[in-house]
């Protein structure tokens, strides 16, 4: 449905020129949603794959391994949407004070970006609501290191921002002048806590991730914030148990498309049509992870039954191949920790498991300081990149 514009233009100065800066309506969309039966099959798509992705806990012998090399997997994938060229591999190796393959303010980004998303689940679990202060909170998390500790971390930003263009006059989008942020939020907020009407949490989750890029509310990392809020929403409504679903890859492989999308929302009011590109994305991307979750118990259990030929070192080979399993890029001193076998022990394991069955491959090149990756779980997890 076309509603026209949604949101009045403002004049305001950006970069000492005069722009046009646009402050969004409130949500829900007036006149409401139009659910008719294509955009409704597809919100159901949507429900029974997220059914299937929070069930994952029975497919895999311990979730939270899974959990672990995903939430870094999306941590990767939502960064590479601002630039950084870090990888999963550089991440993990950077997690083990290694020194990355990229420039270490990339790979800090992504790290932060990883304590964002776990302090933001801690807060959702510890009762909190998702507001002005909890996302204050967390874009200081995310800004710590790398490039964003100039930008203001945990604070709204001061000044007038626009998006595409070398001037704010031919920019693609002039976000609300910042003296309008504390308004535009304190709405925000009670869309987000139900007041005074319930929304029901997808649509929620959808709607929120518009206004939220459309208020623009930092110098810095609004779009990692942005797609970050998608999994606390669904977590807090009790549709997932664990933050399972992101989208980054999704949006990343249809980029274009995605900021077509928001555009389009603000300029005509299409919320339908956003929705049903939104409800897409979390079809495909909670299948495909249910399918690499899938995939990996069938590596394991794969992988396990192939260190019989180890012979006595067999039964070492089991506990570290399950340490790989939760930390899948790793050094001696990592698997020591996880493991408690000796540092000899460990090596003529990952010695066999690299030269004899070909499970992991040394990273580094060197004699000491070596790194070691479960490379099949490493390849499965970059699957869809």
């Amino acid at each position: 449905m076309r509603r026209g514009l949604t949101g009045h233009h403002v004049p305001s100065i950006a970069g000492g020129v005069n722009c046009q800066a646009f402050v969004p309506e409130t949500l829900p969309p007036d006149p409401p949603l139009s659910l008719d039966d294509k955009l409704q099959a597809r919100l159901s798509q949507a429900h029974v794959a997220l059914g299937r992705l929070d069930g994952i806990s029975v497919l895999l012998p311990d979730a939270q391994l899974f959990l672990y090399s995903y939430v870094r997997k999306e941590a990767v994938m939502s960064s590479q949407i601002e630039g950084t060229q870090s990888s999963l591999s550089d991440l993990m190796i950077y997690e083990m004070e290694g020194i990355p393959g990229v420039p270490m303010d990339d790979v800090q980004e992504v790290s932060c970006y990883v304590r964002a998303l776990n302090l933001g689940i801690q807060r959702i679990r510890e009762g909190h609501p998702i507001t002005i202060r909890l996302v204050l909170e967390l874009h200081d998390a995310l800004m710590t290191n790398g490039r964003g500790t100039h930008r203001r971390p945990g604070e709204f930003r001061q000044n007038q921002v626009w998006i595409g263009g070398h001037r704010a006059d031919e920019a693609t989008f002039v976000p609300p002048p910042a003296n309008q942020l504390a308004d535009c939020w304190s709405a925000f907020e009670r869309f987000l806590n139900d007041e005074p009407s319930t929304t029901a949490p997808v649509i929620k989750a959808a709607l929120a991730h518009v206004q939220f890029e459309t208020i623009h509310p930092f110098m810095d990392g609004n779009g990692r914030l942005g797609r970050l809020l998608i999994p606390l929403i669904l977590v807090q409504a009790g549709i997932l148990t664990e933050p399972l679903l992101y989208l980054s890859v999704f949006f990343k492989r249809h980029r274009q498309v995605y900021y077509e999308h928001l555009q389009q929302v603000r300029l005509t009011g299409d919320w339908e049509s956003w929705l049903l590109f939104f409800v897409d994305a979390i079809t495909d991307t909670a299948n495909h992870a249910v399918a690499t979750a899938q995939a990996l118990s069938a590596l394991l259990t794969q992988d396990k039954a192939r260190l019989s030929a180890l012979g006595r070192l067999s039964g070492s080979a089991t506990q570290v191949l399950e340490a790989l399993f939760s930390h899948p890029v790793v050094n001696i001193a990592t698997l020591h920790r996880e493991t408690g076998l000796t540092h000899a022990t460990i090596g003529k394991v990952l010695e066999a498991l690299e030269n004899q069955l070909g499970i992991v491959q040394e990273l580094t090149g060197q004699k000491r300081n070596r790194v070691y990756a479960y490379r099949a779980y490493i390849e499965l997890l970059n699957r869809d990149e």
